[in-house]
């Protein structure tokens, strides 16, 4: 029998996540910590000896770990709508906890018998941990949901409504609330020694609140960009930031002021940072798979633990032309070029960027400029230029806007070869072949998550996480508003002819748009399965990627929806390419397919993201 390369992938030891780590918690008591990651796996990691174990998957990415006071289980939070319950002694998964309807973004352990989830849902549920039932459902947030800290009989609770909330455990009553905030407010920790509430904004500022009085107590102007944790030491009070700007820092619990920079490595994922339960430690994950431990005294990095490999290529976004080559960027920071058409399957060239690897989410490939452009995490533009199956001159540019979300080349007149930029900030930066920045359009509070360019005229429009969508032009003039999303809008396209816009969004829905008038021509429900990309195939024909690895196919003629699973993980992305389409997906394939029958013609694969078979219960139903 022939033994396929899928199939000695999969007998590969674990020695790493093949995905951004997510979460690192220390166990109390021990040199150990569980850690999570976007390929859906939970891990036992031993400092000590350096190995890193598997524990199991779950169906989708974790968001985040969380271990009880006596370290005996451990909560891991998944985008599969669920919570696994982890006994740590057998190291076995002892409970699912099931009853959000969409992504569990945190879990905090009350005591042993009681836990409590936040989800996008909006929802916060109190679990009893004895037997897997819902105790209570607390609503009141009017957005997603992100993280959770209990202390006593109080929850405390932020999210995307720009609020942070205290709960009261046992009515379910609200108690107080902050906010609403002119920022998102992402990540929430507490000091219950000093009964502080601490707040990390999209601002960069970390806000201070007395949880006793009500009061502020402070106001620490912490990072120039937006900040993605916060965390408290449990030993001296001493609060954590760490965001998109790549800064580390640690800041002193008595007076606020900066304390300690961490040791900088390039690849650390700023979700991840947890204070190990000594308070002598920090620790996190890097877009690399591995973990990372720093001395929490002088901020000197003791380690790095699980094999870093040439490549952890979770696919984010994919440009291909009608010749059937196609550029992708990766969470490895590494951009890809490469041949997919029915005949070939190839890679042609692998470049790290000049500046070094950095987990980059934009690329397009352009026939016309003859540039392919890709936009990273950590603020930097590149240029390369493209020639026949290579990359070469680079060019580079630093944006100040924060991770780059999308990026486009323009081919109109006075326009030619001007990219166009979408960014955390809101800002959508416009930059020359040579990485001059010529301009900035602002008409998004939040982040700009997709952009796209009408084929004829000088107008671009694109889509935030406020849950807006609006056009404008390439002189920054806002044009036209598209109402409808009730939540983040993840993608936009524009039609062949540019008389239509499509996008899809985090309310479940795909909608199209008459580009001139901004009405709206037609709104489809996709299930409870969240879209990630959309992209048309034709002007009656329209692709939708999820998080679960299937395509959609909408025809808007006789209005008629078909799906289709082809992916391990989330298809991140979608482009015409010729006769097809192809698509990229978290689990490091990208596929040919045809969008006639949603089958799969051909896979190029970068890697195999799930070492062992998963023997996880199956996704919620749509």
């Amino acid at each position: 029998m022939q033994v396929t390369q899928l199939q000695l992938d999969r007998n590969t030891p674990f020695v790493r996540h093949r995905g951004p780590v997510t979460c690192v918690a220390g166990i109390p008591g021990t040199n150990a910590a569980i850690s999570s990651a976007y390929d859906g796996a939970v891990a036992y990691v031993d400092f000590a000896s350096g190995q890193v174990e598997l524990l199991g998957y779950h169906d989708h990415l974790v968001n985040r770990i969380r271990v009880n006071r006596d370290g005996t289980r451990a909560a891991s939070s998944s985008s599969d709508y669920s919570v696994y319950i982890w006994n740590l002694t057998t190291r076995t998964r002892e409970r699912v906890l099931l009853g959000h309807s969409d992504d569990v973004e945190d879990f905090a352990f009350v005591d042993d018998h009681t836990g409590v989830s936040v989800s996008r849902d909006w929802r916060i549920i109190v679990w009893n941990l004895d037997n897997g039932a819902i105790r209570r459902i607390i609503e009141g947030h009017e957005k997603d949901v992100l993280s959770v800290v209990c202390a006593g009989n109080r929850i405390y609770t932020s999210g995307d409504d720009m609020t942070l909330r205290v709960w009261d455990l046992d009515s379910g009553e609200l108690v107080t609330m902050w906010g609403p905030f002119e920022n998102e407010t992402d990540c929430c920790a507490i000091d219950p020694q000093r009964h502080r509430a601490i707040l990390g904004c999209d601002d960069g500022v970390i806000r201070i609140f007395d949880t006793q009085r009500g009061n502020t107590v402070a106001e620490i102007p912490a990072h120039r960009s937006g900040i993605k944790m916060v965390a408290t030491s449990p030993v001296s009070g001493d609060i954590l930031s760490a965001a998109y700007d790549q800064r580390i820092l640690v800041w002193n619990a008595n007076d606020f002021e900066l304390k300690l920079e961490l040791e900088s490595k390039p690849s650390t994922w700023e979700r991840s940072f947890n204070w190990s339960p000594d308070g002598e430690r920090i620790m996190a994950g890097t877009f690399d798979g591995t973990q990372l431990v720093w001395d929490a005294a002088s901020g000197r990095c003791l380690d790095e633990i699980g094999e870093r490999e040439a490549g952890n290529a979770c696919l984010n976004d994919v440009s291909a032309n009608q010749a059937g080559q196609l550029a992708t960027v990766s969470d490895d920071g590494f951009v890809r070029l490469g041949r997919l058409t029915p005949d070939d399957s190839q890679w042609l060239e692998q470049i790290e960027p000049r500046s070094g690897r950095m987990l980059a989410n934009a690329v397009t490939l352009d026939d016309l400029s003859g540039l392919v452009v890709s936009g990273a995490h950590n603020q930097k533009l590149h240029l390369f230029e493209h020639q026949f199956d290579r990359l070469a001159n680079e060019v580079e540019v630093h944006l100040g806007e924060g991770p780059i979300n999308c990026v486009r080349v323009a081919h109109h007149p006075g326009y030619e070869a001007q990219v166009f930029a979408a960014c955390y900030s809101g800002a959508i930066v416009r930059v020359d072949r040579t990485g001059e920045i010529l301009g900035k359009v602002r008409v998004h509070d939040g982040a700009v998550k997709a952009l796209r360019l009408h084929p004829q005229a000088t107008v671009g429009v694109s889509c935030c996480a406020d849950g807006t969508l609006c056009s404008w032009s390439f002189d920054g003039e806002q044009l036209t508003d598209y109402p409808g999303h009730m939540a983040i809008v993840d993608d936009v396209d524009v039609s062949p002819s540019g008389d239509l816009i499509t996008s899809v969004s985090r309310d479940f829905t795909a909608k199209v748009y008459d580009f001139a008038s901004g009405k709206l021509l037609h709104s489809f429900s996709l299930g409870r399965r969240s879209p990630k990309a959309v992209c048309f195939y034709d002007d009656r024909t329209i692709i939708v990627t999820n998080y679960w690895g299937a395509l959609l196919r909408i025809d808007l003629q006789d209005q008629s929806i078909a799906t289709r699973s082809i992916a391990e993980n989330g298809i991140s992305s979608a482009s015409r390419s010729g006769d097809y389409l192809v698509a990229v997906s978290y689990d490091g394939a990208a596929y040919l397919v045809d969008p006639r029958t949603l089958e799969v013609v051909n896979t190029l694969r970068s890697m195999t993201q799930r070492l062992e078979p998963s023997a996880m219960i199956p996704p919620p139903a749509c």
